[in-house]
């Protein structure tokens, strides 16, 4: 749900194993790499891995709260999931089209008529995000409502803009599909979807901490978030009214790996419904996405909302379940969990030192100013705070710069990688193949 704040880079998650499977675990191994993580301030977060519904580790490193009083997180903290509860709603809308209630084709006009391409917009468009309706959350204003409590009538209205494209022209994720999944649930249930989250989904296997998320409750273990800026700095909150169905609901790890199991175990939908979750169409399916592992096949979903990043997966063949929720990220949690698979499935892997330079806060002088460049529209601000540097494109938040070699700089959290040239009053920033070239502003 987050608007994109980290110079409009996108983390892909990727596991690098190879073949062949072990049962045997390292447990120390997979305790070293969360240390090293904790040690150096890289994530605060929980992991929950399952093999055949049996746990086989869990583990929370930093704090749920931070501040003057801190609070350590332990496996029992509550975090928002984001995007995750798609997944959720989903299964919901699944279950209602079993009960003879929906149907993939019925129309988004039963409901909601006065939105544009109504009549054209099928459940099936909205579950594999094909129907074109236009996502808010990617608009420059939305930051500025963000944290302000809407009703649906305000939402519906955020809602009804011009479209992207056709129903079923393409594929391109949208979270008012499911805000709009999320009220339908309510109204043929005839009842919050919180309740309805409770008798379909919760209270049928046994999850104790998963819900329909409101202002972040410390009493209730429940975390807060943050971002890093040299230290762990408190996030934005937004209103749970907003992402609804999309992404309102709170969990642990450990209920995520439950559900997934419990999901692809049959408990919750049956197997068409099941099928259709899975059926991948131009990378959607319904609303499972794939992942490839170095050969092993998954399916899950990632979900951002604020600091909190989560990603939750499972392999139907080794019936294995994944899932983490961070409220603070300061490294590659992609890089990360590719760690832990490699421990899991006892690929080799070397915990990361995570060692970077120590310079003077006059050092950092030299790469201070404004940069713009001619390849992409982007101006980064490069300001400093006593010996930490910074790095801020316009318009969204600053990101700590971590010296890892002479005029060279790292943003662990998108890999990627800054290096100065300051005789030139240039910089240079490498993500991905093709570097692109700044110019210090005068």
């Amino acid at each position: 749900m987050t608007p994109k704040r980290t110079i409009l880079f996108f983390i892909t998650f990727v596991f690098l194993i190879k073949t062949g499977f072990t049962q045997t675990f390292n447990k120390a191994k997979m305790d070293s790499l969360f240390d090293a993580l904790a040690a150096n301030n890289k994530a605060m977060m929980s992991i929950a891995i399952t093999q055949k519904g049996k746990p086989v580790y869990s583990r929370a490193i930093g704090y749920s709260w931070y501040g003057p009083t801190k609070t350590q997180a332990d496996i029992k903290t509550k975090y928002r999931i984001g995007s995750i509860s798609k997944v959720f709603t989903a299964t919901m809308i699944f279950q209602l089209i079993e009960a003879g209630k929906l149907e993939l084709t019925t129309p988004l006009a039963k409901f909601y008529p006065q939105l544009p391409n109504a009549d054209k917009i099928t459940i099936a468009h909205m579950l594999n995000h094909s129907s074109g309706l236009h996502s808010f959350t990617s608009d420059s204003d939305f930051p500025s409502w963000l944290s302000q409590k809407q009703t649906q009538a305000q939402m519906l209205a955020k809602i009804n803009v011009k479209p992207d494209f056709e129903p079923g022209a393409k594929h391109q994720y949208s979270n008012p599909n499911f805000i709009l999944l999320g009220y339908i649930v309510e109204k043929l249930d005839n009842r919050p979807y919180a309740i309805s989250l409770k008798e379909r989904i919760t209270g049928k296997i046994g999850l104790k901490d998963t819900y329909y998320g409101g202002k972040i409750n410390a009493a209730n273990n429940e975390a807060n978030s943050y971002t890093w800026q040299g230290e762990w700095k408190p996030e934005v909150e937004t209103d749970m009214s907003i992402p609804a169905g999309a992404g309102a609901l709170v969990a642990t790890p450990n209920d995520l790996v439950k559900f997934f199991q419990a999901l692809f175990a049959g408990k919750l939908v049956n197997p068409a419904s099941l099928s259709h979750m899975r059926t991948i169409n131009d990378g959607f399916g319904m609303n499972l996405f794939p992942y490839n592992f170095g050969g092993r096949k998954a399916l899950g979903h990632t979900g951002g909302i604020d600091g909190f990043k989560s990603h939750a997966i499972y392999f139907p063949e080794e019936e294995v379940a994944i899932a983490y929720v961070a409220n603070g990220v300061n490294t590659s949690l992609g890089s990360a969990l590719n760690g832990a698979a490699s421990i899991f499935f006892n690929k080799p892997y070397t915990i990361p030192s995570f060692k970077t330079l120590t310079l003077k806060t006059e050092e950092l002088d030299q790469y201070l100013g404004e940069y713009a460049s001619t390849q992409m529209p982007l101006k980064i601000s490069i300001t400093k705070n006593g010996a930490v540097l910074f790095g801020q494109v316009t318009g969204q938040q600053p990101f700590v710069l971590d010296a890892t070699g002479t005029h060279e700089f790292k943003i662990d959290a998108v890999g990627a990688v800054l290096t100065f040239d300051p005789a030139n009053n240039q910089m240079t920033l490498k993500q991905g193949i093709t570097p692109i070239l700044f110019s210090r502003q005068k």
